[in-house]
């Protein structure tokens, strides 16, 4: 199983960037996928999640700027990024949780990060 983001780079304060997560490989369906960050010299943490229904999770510090988006026949999730602030600088992950029907267990993927600087 493989998560790809894209969509990271460097913008403005008060920009927008868009992120965007293509998984492939999963022979069962995520029943979860977001987006963590890691913000430099600090621990990763959650930015937002998805469930297939539509459930949606957001931190506090990205609430009302932050819209998280799944495509579940595309296996892809995104970020719009709006109103962005130097705080928001962070590596972006992509992360997807599956139950599996082969072992029955849960396991969870991540993708390699994508980078987002936001300074003028």
């Amino acid at each position: 199983v493989e998560l790809v983001e894209s969509g990271g780079g460097l913008e403005q304060p008060g920009g927008s960037l868009k992120l965007s997560c293509a998984a492939s490989g999963n022979r069962f369906n995520f029943h979860t996928m977001g987006w963590y960050r890691q913000p430099p010299g600090k621990e990763r943490e959650l930015v937002a999640t998805m469930s297939s229904s539509g459930t949606t999770i957001y931190s506090d510090s990205v609430k009302g700027r932050f819209t998280i988006s799944r495509d579940n026949a595309k296996n892809t999730v995104s970020l719009q990024m709006n109103s962005l602030k130097p705080e928001d600088t962070a590596v972006y992950y992509c992360k997807g949780l599956l139950y599996s029907k082969v072992d029955y267990m849960e396991h969870e993927y991540w993708g390699q990060g994508t980078p987002v600087t936001v300074s003028s």
